[in-house]
């Protein structure tokens, strides 16, 4: 297919993420204020959208507590600073087991809850958008499943739809935008339809540029989407996502790196970014058109 460049791209950058990398970066932020800032530091640098996980802040392990996230919501809407602030809707389906024998029960550091559990923090928070991991899928770290069954994601969805939150469909492969597609028929996702592609996450779609184009040709034409890779692929495949119509994001859930041997902030990684754009001859667009652009409703939490 030709290629339809994308004239108008926003950036979401992707703060501080759930995975292990708080110890290999003195950039990814732990506390509430961390957090707040970065994503602060972010939208000042060119970022429309913020995506935000919360940390334990003494540990740097990925939390579910609604009390952070309410902490980083508050301080980002408090700010002089406008930005879509994007929550994600992921933890709570980490399934462990402990080696191959005992299947019978699921290893101590699962952590499994309902879906009213899993969307709390969404709907206390009001954030214009929420992301829906849409798919059960392997992950590259031990014996650790990503559950997200068809009932989970009905159940998990209309509560999001509900509370007035924008969904962000989060596909890591073809499969998950089959299903995504059948939510939207069934009215659980209702438009303007927003999906990120989830590119060389182990073991979903890998991020090579032929597996990219199946994910971009399988997205329908009257849906937004962004793209991001994981690591060295993450600023090729802003100009990949651009190239192919689409948004991108950025930020340090994905990529620790600006050069080899160099740290970023997330600051930096939407700079790069915003520079790649604008010398591809595209604008980076503001909150305010984005928020235009998806029908969303900036709210102060409950």
């Amino acid at each position: 297919m030709p290629l339809t460049m994308n004239r108008e791209v926003f950036i979401t950058c992707a703060v501080t993420g759930s995975g292990g990398t708080q110890d290999r970066s003195p950039h990814v932020p732990r506390s509430p204020a961390q957090i707040a800032d970065s994503a602060i530091a972010a939208a000042k640098a060119g970022a429309a959208v913020v995506h935000c996980h919360v940390r334990d802040p003494e540990t740097g392990k990925p939390s579910r507590d609604l009390a952070l996230y309410r902490e980083v919501t508050e301080r980002i809407r408090d700010s002089a600073t406008d930005v879509v602030l994007n929550l994600t809707a992921g933890m709570g389906g980490d399934l462990l087991f402990d080696g191959t024998e005992n299947m019978g029960r699921m290893a101590a550091r699962s952590d499994m809850a309902g879906a009213a559990e899993r969307v709390a923090h969404v709907v206390e928070c009001r954030p214009e958008i929420c992301t829906l991991d849409c798919g059960t899928m392997n992950f590259n770290e031990a014996d650790y499943v990503m559950v997200n069954t068809p009932g989970m994601l009905r159940d998990m969805g209309a509560r999001m739809r509900d509370s007035g939150v924008r969904i962000e469909i989060e596909a890591f492969d073809t499969g998950h935008l089959w299903f995504a597609k059948e939510l939207v028929k069934e009215g659980v996702i209702p438009a303007p339809v927003l999906v990120q592609l989830c590119m060389g996450v182990p073991w979903g779609a890998p991020d090579d540029l032929n597996t990219f184009m199946a994910m971009v040709n399988n997205v329908p034409q009257d849906w937004h989407w962004s793209a991001f890779a994981l690591g060295r692929h993450q600023m090729p495949y802003v100009a990949a996502s651009v190239l192919a119509g689409g948004n991108v994001r950025v930020g340090l859930e994905d990529n620790l790196w600006l050069d080899k041997g160099v740290l970023a902030t997330n600051a930096q990684l939407v700079e790069r970014a915003a520079t790649i754009i604008e010398n591809l001859g595209a604008r980076v667009i503001t909150p305010a058109e984005v928020r235009a652009k998806l029908n969303l409703m900036k709210r102060p939490p409950l």
